[in-house]
């Protein structure tokens, strides 16, 4: 995919109430971009820990507070 439909992809997640499913997502995209492509930008979005699959859709999880990175080194994983 294209770094355009990339972020085309993350605006529509990040803008949704609710959990978006992939459909609901090229529902919601000005182009229409084949499944396989909306399914490698999905999967570089999860890896980077941007959206969150659940079993009804995707949902936004990236939160770039500083405050939370810093809880984060500083916490205790159990």
């Amino acid at each position: 995919p294209t770094l355009k439909t990339v972020m085309a992809i993350e605006d529509v997640v990040k803008k949704a109430d609710l959990a978006v499913s992939r459909n609901q997502i090229i529902a919601r995209l000005p182009t229409k971009p084949m499944r396989s492509t909306l399914n490698v930008a999905l999967d570089y979005l999860e890896r980077r820990g941007m959206v969150l699959e659940t079993k009804k859709g995707f949902i936004w999880t990236f939160n770039p507070s500083k405050k939370l990175a810093k809880a984060e080194e500083q916490g205790l994983e159990v």
